[in-house]
């Protein structure tokens, strides 16, 4: 299926055989997040996740780069000319109240990639830097390609981030870890990263489409509706108690009990064949 938006937006989505693609597109800012970019992700990100077509979401990025975070030129412009609608959170033309609700709204994506019912697949062809890591940290999975560098970015501007990196960070790669990368927001190459937890796995550049389709169709064929219940219980676990986990685990296990994808995986078991998940 053709792309739902014109390829001149600032973000482009597609839908194929059940994965949802949504591809950043400031290509000549390493698609840094603009006000139009940041409100197409506040709208497709919530509605695919209701979407019961979509069995997987991926966010990746156009021209070679995944995402450079907020876009520091627009800041600059902002405090020089006192402009207000460069990036949420951004501008004196606001009250602080209203600068800090904006910059909430917009920040509530990385939640629903988190929590959202079905898997989410971070693609970062080249760099990740600050709001745009944190995107990419609020996947479910995250693949790179060799060349990817990865930053927090925020200390080098004198701020102290957001889109959810604080959260997301630490529970990758350590608290020690998380809090030198914040601090000294030290660049890191793919390999680094894939080392110390903050990618799942990285490919050579050549190889890295290929990768990307392999994971879209992997996780696609997957029971979405478990790997719904799945995503709540780790999520669970973060902050719950171990009688917290078992509690949730028991009611979804059970519900998972009744579903169709259970059911056709029991019969291909016992007929020693493949099972092919409809997710429901």
């Amino acid at each position: 299926m053709p792309p739902l938006t014109d390829p001149t937006d600032h973000l482009i989505e597609s839908v194929e055989d059940g994965v949802a693609t949504l591809t950043m597109n400031r290509p000549e800012a390493r698609n840094a997040l603009s006000a139009a970019m940041s409100a197409g992700l506040e709208e497709a990100i919530p509605r695919l996740a209701e979407d019961p077509n979509v069995r997987v979401v991926v966010l990746t990025g156009n021209g070679g780069a995944f995402c450079a975070g907020g876009d520091v030129k627009g800041f600059a412009r902002s405090s020089s000319a006192r402009r207000s609608d460069s990036a949420p959170g951004v501008g004196t033309g606001r009250s602080f109240e209203q600068r800090v609700a904006g910059l909430r709204t917009a920040t509530e994506i990385v939640r629903c990639l988190h929590e959202m019912a079905k898997p989410t697949l971070a693609a970062i062809p080249g760099p990740a830097a600050g709001g745009g890591l944190s995107l990419a940290l609020a996947c479910d999975i995250r693949i790179a390609a060799a060349s990817a560098k990865f930053t927090t970015a925020f200390a080098k501007l004198g701020l102290s981030g957001d889109y959810g990196g604080s959260f997301f960070l630490p529970r990758l790669v350590g608290a020690a870890k998380a809090r030198e990368l914040y601090f000294t927001a030290e660049l890191i190459d793919a390999r680094e990263a894939e080392r110390i937890g903050l990618v799942n796995h990285v490919y050579e550049d050549a190889d890295f489409p290929s990768a990307v389709d392999v994971w879209k169709s992997r996780l696609a064929e997957l029971p979405t509706t478990a790997l719904g219940f799945m995503k709540q219980n780790l999520n669970a676990a973060d902050s719950g108690s171990v009688g917290d986990v078992l509690d949730i685990e028991a009611e979804h296990m059970t519900r998972t009990f009744d579903t169709e994808d259970h059911h056709t995986a029991a019969r291909a078991f016992v007929e020693k064949r493949q099972p092919r998940f409809r997710g429901r």
